[in-house]
């Protein structure tokens, strides 16, 4: 297998090695065990087995990245995927959590009008641009144009809680969502009335999807055509996310255009077309979907498809997307770019802006994560009063740090930061880490009359800041101090 990149740029190379020819600290187990604590024996016998192994799975998810630095551990990973050559074999993984080989978005083929609008903005930083438009540059991911001309001043935001709630730093984002003079305008299309909507100028009601036809996939590792039948009338003045819309369409005079002159069922069987054009020449039709009362057709699996597997055995003939076809550890593009102590060349660890090595522990000792949590996905169920009462919205907490600060299991108790308060109850388990807490993410928020959140929404502590590549949330770096609210007021 080839590697490019173990030779070039020498100085980024000794930077991120982990002989510790810049710093003078090698980067051994026992450095590991001081920053992670898992025991320097586990660490060396976990890397001689996943080194050793005939093919080894190195299975990254995505909470992990949602740190500072988070592009780090995933380049890491697919770093020691490469190195231990365990890429373009059966029972490998070349790390990473993306499609699966061969796979890849065969449903977003629905037609998109051209925009004329060519400027993007990473979707993380859309409050920045609410509040500095035209000082962003590409550093901060604008492209399609050099500079906006201002500032965002309409959002319209359809099927989707993050406005307020699944941002970051809830009262930061409330200040600007509330203040016209830098966002005119705030249209939230939703079908419940989420914290997000109760900030809207203007909601729209959509209705759910067992009111209209639709299709859906099967995530990104199956190939699954799921059929989505309308089964009830929209209810009151409701209408499909694809009726609103080709309502404004019509307002605009491109509604012909838009629409095709198709409604949402006969969209589902156009769509059922194209998908067996492009990819499922056994794919029924819509009728036969209907006659045969399918809901899912699932393409078997009859051997497991191996990613890069032919760029492996034939790299001349099969080279990978990269300017040297090969896997390259040393990334020139990034090496460019000149951030080499947040963006270096070669994957390393970076110690986090908010961590437990930072000034900043000093008052907030805790660090707080938001995980996801049973009765949710995402945002989604929180206002599901079964689900509140089965699974109720807790901070999690070690014996160690609840004895430390006075605490019993069950009492109600204030997370706290510079950035905001969370008023909970607590549960005291050893099944978390000392000096770790966890808020599982998607409550709603709800502040009292004092500003504190009541909801248990783990966003009123994060921060807004991003992460330096791939201007991604880092919802997970967070430092905070618990307290028992009658002793902290």
């Amino acid at each position: 297998m080839r590697v490019s990149g173990i030779h070039e740029g020498a100085s980024q190379l000794d930077r991120a090695s982990g002989v510790g020819r810049r710093d003078g600290q090698p980067k051994t187990p026992e450095w590991a065990e001081a920053i992670t604590t898992v025991p320097r024996d586990v660490t060396a016998r976990i890397a001689r087995e996943y080194a050793t192994a005939e093919a080894a799975v190195l299975y990254q998810g995505y909470g992990m990245q949602r740190r500072a630095y988070g592009e780090q551990v995933v380049r890491a990973g697919c770093t020691l995927a490469a190195i231990t050559g365990n890429v373009g074999i059966p029972g490998g993984w070349a790390s990473g959590i993306a499609l699966q080989a061969g796979g890849g978005p065969f449903w977003n083929i629905f037609p998109v009008l051209e925009n004329p609008v060519r400027a993007q903005i990473p979707t993380f930083l859309w409050t920045e641009a609410i509040l500095r438009g035209p000082e962003l540059t590409d550093k901060e991911g604008l492209v399609g144009i050099d500079r906006l001309p201002h500032g965002i001043k309409l959002v319209w935001a359809v099927a989707s809680n993050c406005i307020v709630n699944q941002h970051a730093n809830v009262n930061r984002t409330v200040e600007i969502v509330r203040d016209t003079s830098l966002l005119e305008y705030f249209i939230v299309q939703d079908q419940f009335m989420t914290p997000t909507a109760r900030y809207a100028d203007l909601v729209l009601p959509a209705c759910t999807q067992f009111e209209t036809w639709g299709l859906e996939d099967g995530w990104k590792y199956g190939e699954e055509v799921i059929l989505q039948p309308q089964i009830l009338e929209p209810p009151w003045e409701t209408k499909s996310d694809y009726a609103i819309c080709a309502a404004v369409a019509d307002k605009l005079g491109i509604h012909a255009e838009y629409t095709e002159g198709r409604d949402e069922k006969q969209w589902v069987s156009a769509l059922l077309d194209e998908y067996r054009r492009l990819r499922f020449p056994e794919l029924p039709t819509l009728e036969e979907f209907e006659a045969r009362n399918l809901g899912v057709y699932s393409r078997p699996v009859e051997e497991p498809q191996i990613a890069f597997e032919d760029f492996r055995n034939d790299p001349e003939h099969h080279p990978l997307d990269t300017p040297s076809g090969k896997i390259e550890i040393f990334s020139e593009a990034l090496f460019a770019r000149n951030l080499p102590d947040e963006v270096p060349a070669v994957p390393k660890y970076i110690q986090e802006w908010e961590s437990p090595f930072g000034e900043e522990s000093a008052a907030y000792p805790l660090q707080v994560i938001g995980t996801h949590f049973m009765p949710r996905v995402h945002s989604t169920f929180a206002n599901c009063d079964w689900n509140r009462e089965a699974f109720p919205q807790r901070v999690f907490i070690n014996p160690v740090d609840a004895q430390a600060r006075g605490l019993r299991d069950g009492q109600e108790v204030r997370v706290f930061n510079d950035r905001g308060a969370v008023v909970l109850r607590c549960r005291i388990t050893p099944r978390i880490l000392p000096g770790v807490v966890n808020i599982p993410q998607g409550a709603w928020w709800q502040p009292d009359d004092e500003g504190n959140d009541t909801g248990g929404a783990v966003n009123t502590l994060t921060s807004e800041r991003w992460t330096p590549y791939a201007f991604g949330n880092a919802q997970h770096t967070i430092m905070a101090e618990v307290a028992p609210l009658e002793a902290d007021g």
